[in-house]
């Protein structure tokens, strides 16, 4: 029989996915891995910013939870950013135990970094700006290593199998399926979606869809921030991101005359808006970044990839604009990845449980990951293995075909490919700066994820960190910890959530 049977299946091998995995074998449950590349290929493997953890002595869960909520302009759900600044040094210390070796100074103690947003310097790196890529290489080994760990590599989730009013498993692209007690979808964001961006191919929203036609809703789907220094060139290097914390080790952002004109550590909505009215000004296609006075050994890799490119960094500036960076929205959970689907969990940023709000603060995104990537993996544990009756019905529909949720969703057994049109129609219409009649066009548009997009930031009738309409240029204090969300069959609605 073409069937695995696992207690925990969890579908997507970046930090999120392979803590979460982990955490769930260690605690003595046996694991299903779904990794649509080879282990230590994930998206989380370019991140270069690192945890952000209230470690220092002159700093506190409650100066970390009061710049999240600065910087969420209104929207953050402070339970969720209450749990990830309580809950980091947990996750920093479980991940120095599974043999991650975080940068010291020399004397032997973290050596923590300074990012836009942050009033205090609590930015926990590996290697540098490669912190992603020194915690996959790791988590990986860890992984392929687990007695109770089973890895499928080259292998995508095309659905999400339901029973009896729950998630019972999912079906993979070889027409396996993988019946199970839990699901945890750690499938990755979706900033790939629109033109301009910072992320690989595979960041397509993928999982959010998988939910979505299984029954699960989403939220701030209109939330997506954008990085304020993406190279701008035509080199090879186009969209390659130059970490914040440059800025917080002195560099400096100038206009065409050489001068500053915004503060380069302010969070991160305020910065992409004041490089993008820069550009719209003079015309330009970008602004300078001075990375001059910054000492390029802190940043090894940043600086080897703009010399690859062309751009030496110690000698001249390098141009850089806004780009899709993160996406703040995505499958809406409880404070243990629970989404609405009994039975499906969701972690890193494929999920929403409001922590970011409406501008993440940064390198909070990587901590996420494991803080919650933890709690859902002991929420899973508790979920009662699916009865065989149960498994028969859900199989043999997944063999017919698909849900009318999922046809509702996406009309097919696995997400459409975003086409270069709807990628330009999204960072031309819901860039930036947005609009109704620019949204009205991309409610139209054939992928089915641009249209639940356009349909959230129709609804979200104001201007609030990185979802700024023209039409609304007003923030609406009654909108003041309401998020858009959405389910299948039903228009977009502002829930509170505790």
């Amino acid at each position: 029989m073409n069937e695995v049977v696992t207690q925990v299946a969890v579908v997507g091998a970046g930090a999120a996915g392979m803590y979460a995995a982990l955490c769930a074998a260690r605690s003595g449950a046996r694991v299903t891995l779904v990794s649509a590349t080879v282990l230590a290929e994930s998206s989380s493997y370019w991140a270069q910013g690192g945890l952000a953890a209230a470690l220092a002595q002159d700093d506190s869960p409650e100066q970390h939870l009061a710049d999240t909520i600065a910087a969420g302009r209104g929207a953050v759900r402070e339970s969720a950013a209450r749990v990830l600044c309580d809950e980091a040094r947990i996750a920093v210390e479980d991940l120095a135990r599974l043999g991650i070796r975080f940068d010291v100074d020399r004397h032997g103690r973290l050596a923590l970094g300074l990012e836009g947003g942050h009033s205090a310097r609590r930015i926990v790196h590996a290697g540098g700006a490669s912190t992603g890529r020194q915690i996959i290489r790791e988590l990986s080994a860890l992984v392929a290593r687990h007695p109770a760990i089973d890895v499928l590599e080259r292998r995508r989730a095309i659905a999400v199998l339901t029973g009896d009013h729950r998630c019972v498993g999912v079906r993979l692209d070889d027409a396996r399926t993988i019946a199970s007690a839990a699901v945890v979808l750690a499938t990755g964001g979706a900033a790939a979606l629109w033109s301009r961006t910072t992320n690989p191919t595979v960041a397509n929203g993928g999982g959010l869809l998988l939910a979505f036609a299984a029954g699960a809703s989403l939220a701030d789907l209109e939330m997506m921030q954008f990085h304020p220094t993406a190279v701008s060139a035509p080199n090879g290097a186009d969209g390659f991101l130059v970490t914040e914390a440059v800025r917080g080790e002195g560099a400096r952002l100038l206009d065409d005359a050489g001068h500053r004109f915004v503060d380069e550590l302010a969070p991160r909505d305020e910065v992409a808006r004041a490089i993008a009215r820069q550009m719209q000004s003079t015309g330009a296609t970008s602004v300078g970044l001075d990375m001059r006075e910054v000492d390029p050994a802190l940043f090894p890799n940043v600086v080897t990839e703009l010399r690859r490119a062309g751009i030496d960094p110690e000698h001249e500036l390098v141009p850089v604009a806004p780009a899709a960076h993160y996406m703040m929205g995505g499958i809406a959970t409880n404070l243990d990845g629970r989404s609405t689907l009994t039975g499906l969990y969701a972690v890193g940023e494929c999920s929403c449980t409001g922590l970011h709000g409406a501008n993440r603060l940064a390198s909070n995104s990587l901590t996420e990951c494991f803080v919650f990537g933890a709690r859902a993996a002991r929420a899973a544990l508790a979920e009662p293995q699916p009865r065989e009756a149960t498994l028969r019905a859900a199989q043999q529909t997944a063999s017919a075909g698909t849900r009318p949720a999922q046809q509702t969703a996406y009309g097919g057994t696995r997400p459409p490919a975003i086409t270069p049109a709807s990628r330009e129609a999204l960072w031309k219409y819901a860039g930036i700066e947005r609009d109704r009649q620019g949204l009205a066009k991309l409610s139209d548009d054939p992928h089915p994820l641009v249209r639940l997009i356009a349909s959230s930031a129709l609804a979200r009738t104001e201007s609030r960190g990185a979802h700024q309409r023209r039409d609304y240029p007003l923030l609406d204090p009654a909108l003041d910890g309401l998020h858009v969300t959405i389910a299948s069959g039903a228009e977009p609605a502002f829930a509170r959530w505790d």
